[in-house]
């Protein structure tokens, strides 16, 4: 998987369908991959997420789910029957509630990635501290993404800044999406852990969440543009890097 367009999963943080609709016309096919969350999901339900599959785009239901493995799993199962391209779980919700997800998600059809959510990219190192948690921030993340690894999730979820120590602990085989990506001159918002495009594509993200960037921007197209060809500069630039140490 070395094209730009597979690598950015544009998210729908929108409160309505035809917002969402909106974004995905204006887009067009420059983009196939995109996050339907909490927001979104919670207005409008399963709908949304059959209109996007049905249309031939990939579908990223980011959920973080997080309860008893057994109501995970039936969960899981529901979304697998669904369609979606890939899903998220608290990986801090332990071994067996990620054993028993990536499981159902086996029942599908079309089985989706099952992806452990490590450090959510809004928390700090002080923040991580209060919620009870006494290592560092970067220790936990590892932490959490090998528990991940050895349950069976095809791969994590991380802020770009620990990418590249997770892609180190992990192997190039599993899946890192990334999200708190910022282009160069872009707001911060409420994202603690940042970098840009190309910083987290050398860090060993294979996935680049984006939202803000793109759906603040005047021209959406042209804005989504301008990240693909960051993306697909820092893939090429990995590709020489790699062809060289080989």
């Amino acid at each position: 998987m070395t094209s730009a367009k597979d690598r950015l999963i544009v998210a729908l943080d929108v409160p309505t369908a035809t917002e969402a609709q909106e974004i995905v016309y204006e887009l067009g096919d420059s983009v196939s991959l995109y996050k339907v969350g909490l927001q979104l999901f919670a207005a409008e339900g399963p709908k949304i997420v059959s209109e996007l599959v049905n249309s031939g785009r990939k579908v990223f239901l980011d959920l973080k789910l997080h309860d008893i493995p057994n109501t995970v799993a039936g969960a899981v199962k529901a979304v697998a029957e669904m369609g979606v391209h890939m899903l998220t779980l608290h990986a801090a919700g332990g071994s067996r509630m990620l054993k028993e997800a990536v499981a159902a998600a086996k029942s599908g059809i079309h089985p989706p990635l099952v992806l452990g959510v490590t450090v959510l990219t809004s928390l700090s190192q002080d923040e991580l501290h209060e919620s009870g948690v006494k290592s560092s921030l970067s220790e936990q993340v590892r932490h959490l993404a090998m528990l991940a690894k050895a349950a069976g999730c095809q791969g994590v979820v991380t802020s770009p800044q620990e990418a590249a120590g997770v892609r180190s602990a992990l192997g190039r085989e599993m899946s890192i999406v990334t999200p708190g990506i910022r282009p160069a001159g872009s707001a911060q918002n409420d994202q603690s852990r940042i970098a840009t495009p190309a910083a987290a594509i050398h860090a060993g993200a294979s996935h680049l969440v984006i939202g803000r960037p793109i759906l603040e921007a005047k021209n959406k197209s042209q804005a989504a543009q301008s990240i693909l060809e960051e993306i697909g500069g820092a893939l090429r630039s990995a590709d020489t890097e790699m062809a060289g140490r080989g």
